[in-house]
């Protein structure tokens, strides 16, 4: 294995458990050793009949967009609970990723922006610009950033928040991670990464903070050097662009 791109390093993966899977086992067959280290719990919603309230409108909605991968299996599952999507309403998400997972639930037309994965790339595609009168569900995780509801809204669009599951900050022993000597640690949300300074605290975030950060958009790559990270990767979006990211850091810090 000592020929391998990831050999002997230790590559810490943030994600909630189930999301972390593939990620985990493609690391190893690069060589590396993957440390599960989930900032976040991902759980289904407390109030079962509020969702299946909510899902009774969705007849008369016109587009439902889901925000994420735990979006989709989430809210198709409540969706299919409910009765399915109607034929004629139109399906968008936030990136490739979301799409690939809606495509797999049996979605054939979705709409995605191609390149950057989140809300502005969505907003951004013409098919989003003329929403005025249109009825719009956004199915997401509890809370959230507001930009994706408020501009369409700001369009003429009915906006209703479809909250399919809920995300919560799990207890974890930072000093058993610092043990297994991690050299670099890759987070995929800027809610991740402040649970992760919590977590910390000051005595550990000099350790932990001086390893190579690996993150997959800039506003997360900006929330971390207010945080005082040192070494930060942006990288390309989803597991390809994470593991192009960092193979080419090993490639550089074997030279």
């Amino acid at each position: 294995m000592a020929d391998l791109p990831l050999s002997g390093l230790n590559i810490v993966i943030t994600r909630p458990r189930a999301q972390a899977v593939d990620l985990a086992r493609r690391i190893e067959q690069l060589g590396g050793t993957p440390l599960s280290f989930p900032l976040l719990e991902i759980e289904p919603v407390g109030d079962p009949q509020a969702l299946h309230e909510q899902l009774s409108r969705l007849q008369q909605t016109d587009l439902a967009i889901f925000v994420s991968p735990n979006a989709v299996h989430y809210g198709m599952e409540a969706i299919r609970a409910a009765g399915g999507l109607p034929r004629s309403l139109q399906v968008a998400t936030v990136g490739q990723g979301s799409a690939r997972a809606l495509h797999e639930q049996g979605v054939a037309q979705v709409l995605a922006p191609s390149g950057r994965s989140d809300s502005e790339a969505l907003l951004a595609l013409p098919e989003l610009q003329q929403v005025a009168g249109r009825r719009v569900m956004i199915f997401r995780g509890n809370g959230g950033r507001e930009l994706l509801g408020d501009t369409l809204r700001a369009r003429g669009a009915t906006v209703e928040y479809i909250e399919c599951y809920r995300r919560s900050k799990p207890e974890l022993d930072v000093a058993a991670l610092l043990a297994r000597q991690p050299h670099a640690v890759a987070v995929s949300s800027s809610e991740a990464l402040a649970h992760l300074r919590e977590l910390l605290g000051p005595s550990g975030r000099a350790g932990l903070m001086a390893m190579p950060l690996f993150l997959g958009h800039e506003r997360i790559a900006e929330a971390a050097r207010q945080q005082g990270w040192q070494h930060i990767y942006v990288t390309g979006a989803g597991d390809d662009g994470l593991l192009s990211g960092l193979v080419a850091w090993a490639h550089d810090r074997r030279k």
